[in-house]
């Protein structure tokens, strides 16, 4: 990908920002679309990496088809990264209306104006792990969400449903995973009625330096930062049950570019880490970053349900795959412990001090999405690796939340 004329859906936001940068370094002209400021200011994260003289920043909104098609008559481009969406989970669940105009609206106003142009780009489209939704990994598992939900359709055909390949089935757990499964399903038939060029990656959870505060992963390492800096004493969180492949934000940009370069149209591919952790072990990782040594996490209402060494690496194959985790994450994923509501929060003991891990009910979905775990053989095929390593994820986060702390403290 080098000297092409590129646009950008949702320039402005975190993977955006950092697809324009990773884009301009390799020699590529790009275009974003961006919506009216009254105050007049490029958007931060272009600022931010210094690369907002560097772009072409198109006025236009995503839900208006009349607005869209103007700003790629203007463009001419050759490639499109269709990432302008509404991602947060939570806040879909909030306002249902709000992530289906932004999401769906947005990407078939984006796939007609195109169709009624004289263009004929190729489409990346920012489809999302999320999509496959309830993924079994166990039959305690299945027998839980069927208790819970009561039917599960389409029924598994086996359990553990993992890794998770293009070929699982779909069962969106939100409004957000809802219309990133329509706007999957608009590309793939838009290319086989009218030959429009789109290639779909379901990208799993991209994280790094930058991303969202409202995001768990950012949650976590800025609460981490805090109690580094004496700023609280406990850290505040959801479900720390769940398990997501997490991916770093440069691992995803590369992947995207690698899809523009040799994917092939009509196609979809998985793009992960092909590892799955705990957002209990992302905690308790971040806590060893920012320099404490954990050595135990004890439930705070069943002194009986207590863990060891809980960071300890395990490297053994699970669900037919050999992926780094963490001793607890091995315990959660063999169904021998779990944490609900009902223990109130953990006790995590380290080296230095006694730290509060507080569940909060308000911070549980209402539909939950217990599993991810990414098969990303097929994507493989086309030459991809993955780079960066959890424990990058979390020091690069951590040092952005403790550079922004000193650079608020010298002002």
């Amino acid at each position: 990908m080098v000297s092409k004329k590129v646009f950008i859906t949702g320039i402005s936001g975190f993977v955006g920002s950092h697809l324009a940068e990773y884009l301009l370094d390799e020699g590529n002209e790009v275009y974003g679309l961006i919506r009216r400021r009254a105050d007049g200011l490029k958007p931060k994260n272009l600022v931010d990496k210094n690369i907002h003289r560097e772009v072409r920043l198109i006025e236009g909104d995503i839900t208006s088809i009349a607005s869209i098609g103007l700003a790629l008559r203007k463009a001419r481009i050759e490639i499109v990264f269709h990432l302008a969406a509404q991602s947060f989970v939570l806040r879909s669940f909030e306002d249902p209306l709000e992530t289906i105009k932004a999401n769906t609206l947005g990407t078939i106003n984006l796939l007609e104006a195109l169709r009624l142009s004289d263009l004929d780009p190729l489409i990346i489209f920012a489809g999302s792990s999320e999509e496959y939704g309830l993924v079994f990994s166990s039959q305690k598992q299945y027998k839980k969400a069927v208790s819970k939900y009561g039917a599960i359709y389409p029924p598994p055909e086996k359990i553990p449903e993992l890794p998770i390949s293009e070929k699982n089935y779909l069962r969106p757990m939100s409004p957000y995973a809802t219309s990133k499964v329509h706007g999957d399903y608009l590309m793939r038939n838009y290319n086989t009625s009218y030959g429009t060029k789109t290639i779909v990656s379901r990208s799993f959870n991209t994280e790094g330096a930058g991303r969202g505060s409202m995001f768990v992963t950012s949650s976590i390492t800025n609460q981490v930062m805090k109690l580094k800096l004496r700023e609280n004493d406990k850290i505040v969180i959801g479900n720390i049950n769940a398990f997501r492949d997490w991916s770093h934000i440069y691992d995803i940009v590369r992947g995207y570019c690698l899809l523009a370069e040799k994917g092939t149209p009509g196609e979809i591919y998985n793009q992960g880490s092909m590892r799955t952790n705990s957002v209990l072990s992302y905690i308790l990782l971040s806590l060893e970053s920012a320099g404490w040594e954990v050595k135990r996490i004890e439930s705070m209402s069943n002194r009986d349900k207590v863990v060891d060494s809980p960071t300890q690496r395990d490297n053994e194959e699970m669900f037919g795959l050999r992926f780094e985790k963490t001793k607890v994450d091995r315990l959660i994923l063999a169904d021998e412990i779990e944490f609900s509501l009902e223990d109130r929060g953990l006790w995590i003991y380290t080296d230095a001090r006694k730290i509060p891990l507080a569940f909060d009910p308000n911070r549980f979905r209402p539909a939950e999405v217990p599993i991810l775990l990414s098969d990303c053989r097929k994507f493989q095929q086309l030459g991809f690796s993955v780079d960066r390593s959890l424990d990058d994820i979390i020091s690069d986060q951590l040092a952005f939340y403790m550079d922004a702390s000193r650079r608020k403290q010298g002002e």
